[in-house]
C-alpha cells in the first residue's frame, strides 16, 4: 500500500485525524483514516503478591473502568523517555514509587486505526506515597488485587481495558 496524498481532517492538542489517499496493490485507490496520537506508558505495579489498579470514569465509553496506571505526556510538553513517563504516571495516579523497573514490551494501541503505541513497565519494590492526580482524575479510585482476583475481574468483564489485559499477558510471559 502506498500513500498518494494526505490531509489533516481534524486536530486538537491531544490528537489529529488525517485522511490519506492510498494506492492498493492492484493499482486502485481508496482512503484510509488514521488517528495520530502521542505514545503513552502503562505501569504494572506489582508487590510480589498482587497488583495495584486504578478506576476512573472514561468519557468515551461513559463508564468507570478498572485498569493499570497509564497515561501520556500532556499537550505542549517536550515529553521524555517511556520510563520517565511510567514513573510519573505511577506516582501521579497511585502515589507509589518503585525501586525496580523492568520494561515488559512496546505494544501497538490499535494499529488498524491509529499510530499510537505504548511502553509497558513492571514496577516492583513499591514504596507508598500520596498521589498527585490531574483534574480529570479527581474521582480516581485505587485498590490492591491478588493475581486470582485480577484474573477473575478479567473473566467477569469487570476489567475490560485491552491495554491492561495485554500488559498482564506480558507480565505472565516474563
Amino acid at each position: 500500500m502506498e500513500q498518494v496524498d494526505t490531509r489533516v481532517a481534524y486536530q486538537n492538542p491531544w490528537l489529529s485525524v488525517r485522511e490519506d489517499t492510498v494506492r492498493w496493490p492492484d493499482g486502485s485507490t481508496g482512503i484510509y483514516g488514521v488517528i495520530d496520537k502521542r505514545d503513552f506508558a502503562l505501569v504494572v505495579p506489582w508487590d510480589g503478591e498482587g497488583f495495584h489498579l486504578v478506576e476512573q470514569y472514561r468519557y468515551p465509553v461513559q463508564e468507570r473502568c478498572w485498569e493499570f496506571p497509564q497515561g501520556g505526556w500532556p499537550p505542549g510538553s517536550a515529553g521524555g523517555s517511556g520510563l520517565s513517563l511510567a514513573k510519573a504516571e505511577l506516582a501521579e495516579e497511585t502515589g507509589f514509587t518503585a525501586g525496580t523497573w523492568t520494561r515488559l514490551g512496546y505494544l501497538q494501541a490499535a494499529p488498524g486505526v491509529m499510530s499510537q503505541c505504548f511502553d509497558v513497565y513492571l514496577a516492583s519494590d513499591l514504596v507508598a506515597g500520596p498521589p498527585s492526580r490531574e483534574a480529570s482524575e479527581q474521582d480516581m479510585r485505587q485498590k490492591w488485587v491478588s493475581v486470582s482476583s485480577l484474573e477473575e475481574m478479567i473473566r467477569a468483564g469487570e476489567l475490560r481495558d485491552a491495554h491492561s489485559i495485554a500488559a498482564y499477558g506480558l507480565f505472565r510471559l516474563r
